[in-house]
């Protein structure tokens, strides 16, 4: 039987000339939590990302076997 789970972050934006600086400063933070999700036997399955206002919500979709 599969277990699900969802890990959501936000993100704000700044004012800023790099269009990218979101994907960039949130890079380490979004590796550690997968790297620590993986040592507990989950596997990342998807993906997702909205954007509204000035913040940007990430979505990380988790499953492992019980």
């Amino acid at each position: 039987m599969m277990e699900y789970k969802v890990e959501a972050r936000t993100y704000y934006t700044k004012m800023t000339t790099n269009a990218n600086h979101i994907a960039e400063s949130s890079q380490e933070e979004v590796q550690e939590i997968i790297d620590g999700y993986a040592a507990d036997g989950w596997r990342l399955v998807s993906t997702d990302a909205t954007s509204f206002g000035l913040a940007v919500y990430v979505y990380l979709y988790f499953e492992r076997d019980r």
